[in-house]
């Protein structure tokens, strides 16, 4: 019998992180499903989730928390089968000028009309012509049954003037 484990990691960045992890992983015959992983500010973060033999779980748990020596940040936590989760059924892309709060505003929003946020990521860059401070954020969404896109198109869009809101079906 197996079980899952969701594993995230934090360290400071380097080559051989991912090598270092998916190695131990192997050793105690662990199998790699998916993950999300991105360097960020001289960091190195991810999130991944595991299959293993039941009898494998504490070996490998402890295996990856000795890690903490090495000034990994490690969290372990058991997981449902990957066929288990939830799917999109939207794609959010929001674009506007970059200002304290936008993320709470838009997050405020989103939780108000019941949609859940499967995977969020967001950037900050400056615009081609005037040099502006630009937020930008793609999301894979699931709502709620009945909630229409457009309405909450609109209620993002009443956040700010400035904002451009683009919700694409999946």
């Amino acid at each position: 019998m197996s079980g899952f484990l969701i594993i995230s990691i934090m360290a400071d960045d380097r080559p051989g992180l991912v090598e270092t992890l998916s190695q131990i992983i192997r050793q105690h015959e662990g199998s790699w499903l998916e993950s999300r992983m991105s360097h960020l500010a001289g960091k190195f973060a991810g999130i991944v989730q595991v299959q293993v033999g039941n009898n494998k779980k504490e070996s490998l748990a402890n295996a990856l928390l000795a890690l903490k020596d090495e000034k990994w940040v490690i969290t372990i936590e058991d997981s449902l089968p990957a066929a288990e989760r939830n799917q999109p059924c939207a794609i959010l892309n929001i674009v506007g000028n970059d200002r304290p709060g936008i993320v709470k505003d838009m997050s405020q929003v989103l939780a108000k009309l019941g949609v859940n946020v499967l995977e969020l990521n967001t950037q900050f860059e400056s615009a081609a012509m005037s040099a502006e401070a630009l937020f930008k954020t793609q999301a894979d969404i699931q709502t709620p049954d009945g909630l229409d896109l457009d309405d909450l198109r609109d209620a993002l869009e009443d956040i700010s003037n400035d904002l451009m809101v683009e919700l694409t079906p999946i």
